[in-house]
């Protein structure tokens, strides 16, 4: 049985709802959003069903929300049979457990092996790789469960050990439920995250953890904040000739979360200094890297820049750079999916609606349970249907795979 995911007819309804219990009038957000009164009004009356991220960011600053509140989210997982059901409560209990707020005993049952810990940590990064969202939800509040109890139990190195494990299952579980707009509990597992990588054996993780962390802050809105502490960050580990590969990359990686909450503020200036540097840093690596879940190297910054030149609005220009993008088979399915979506973006942007509906169709096929959960793809399809107008169409057809209501 599959959850449908209730949602609001529009961007422009949830907008229009939030201003009036701000009790401001369309000039009035206009202006604190400092945006064009037209913008607000297509948004409000449905003429515009999508919008670009730096105003979907102006407009819940304005109205002191995040912005996943105003695109809308799929809040839980699906429910695929009555044996599986996976939860956003079950990774909140998982992040904080009744027994920590209580000051009760913790379990004392045998933890697993470390080695079994840490193929269940790689089992899962491949899951998360593969956007298999259900089954995330499914195993992540037990391998939480599981390296707690081996943080308690172990001593000296495997101790250690067990709390790096720990500290990249809260980092997994912070980048997925920000990804189901649950930022708040997001952050939560982020500071659980920080505090075990503290007392683990890797020396990467507080690196990694900022990488997060920035992504989180990007999504709530806290674009300034994101960009400074991915830039600060960047700058303290900033690698030289005798570094690392691995170093390398997350310096890159860092640089290229600055450059997302760049772009959403507009800065296009600081967003192609940050590109050049980070082109510079995947052609010293060669080829693409794969570190803690995350790539990079020339064919990630390549699908980077082809999604900042669709935040700018350069669509033309983000089709000629995403037929440049060398090896795409290189990165995992959900990289390539969104990679995709950022396609049917420059397509519809241009008024393009065919090129943008088979773009849509290769992410589905490279991701499928990914797309259900993305709110981006999920918008684009309910404005592409809403132009379509036959009632049997491939459009309408992926909508319904999607849930979309209505």
């Amino acid at each position: 049985m599959a959850v449908q995911f209730h949602e609001e007819s529009s961007i422009g309804d949830r907008i229009a709802r939030l201003r009036l219990r701000r009790k401001l009038t369309q000039e009035g957000l206009a202006e604190r959003a400092g945006l064009s009164i037209d913008i607000v009004r297509k948004l409000e009356h449905g003429v515009r069903q999508t919008a670009r991220l730096t105003t979907l960011n102006a407009l819940a600053s304005a109205l002191d929300v995040e912005p996943s509140l105003l695109v809308g989210q799929p809040t839980t997982f699906e429910v695929r049979d009555e044996g599986d059901r996976p939860s956003v409560l079950a990774l909140r209990q998982a992040v904080s457990p009744m027994s920590d707020l209580l000051g009760e005993e913790p379990d004392t049952e045998e933890p697993p092996t470390l080695a079994a810990l840490q193929a269940a940590l790689r089992s899962t990064e491949v899951i998360r790789r593969e956007g298999r969202m259900g089954e995330i939800g499914s195993l992540l509040p037990q391998l939480i469960h599981d390296a707690r109890a081996a943080t308690r139990a172990y001593g000296g190195a495997e101790a250690a050990a067990a709390q790096s494990v720990l500290a990249e299952a809260y980092q997994v579980a912070a980048t997925t439920l920000t990804a189901l707009g649950k930022e708040d509990a997001a952050f939560t597992a982020l500071e659980r995250a920080r505090e075990a990588a503290a007392k683990g054996d890797d020396p990467h993780l507080a690196a990694v953890g900022v990488s997060s962390l920035a992504w989180v802050l990007t999504k709530q809105g806290r674009l300034a904040d994101a960009e400074r502490i991915a830039t600060a960050t960047a700058e303290r580990i900033e690698p030289n000739f005798r570094s690392a590969p691995v170093e390398l990359a997350l310096w890159g990686v860092l640089l290229l979360r600055a450059a997302t909450a760049a772009v959403r503020q507009g800065k296009q200036d600081t967003v192609r200094e940050l590109l050049n540097l980070t082109s510079a840093a995947a052609a010293g690596i060669g080829t693409d890297r794969l570190d803690y879940a995350t790539p990079f190297g020339p064919t990630n910054v390549g699908v980077a820049k082809v999604n900042f030149l669709v935040d700018m609005e350069e669509c033309a220009e983000a089709l000629r750079a995403a037929r440049a993008v060398p090896d795409l088979t290189s990165l995992p399915p959900t990289w390539r999916a969104r990679f995709h979506v950022d396609r049917a973006l420059a397509y519809a942007g241009l008024n393009k609606d065919e090129g943008a509906l088979q773009a849509l169709l290769t992410a589905e096929r490279t991701a499928p349970e990914w797309m259900r959960y993305h709110s981006t793809s999920r918008r684009l399809v309910a404005d592409l249907r809403g132009r379509e107008r036959r009632r049997h169409s491939p459009v309408i057809e992926l909508a319904g795979r999607l849930n979309l209501d209505g």
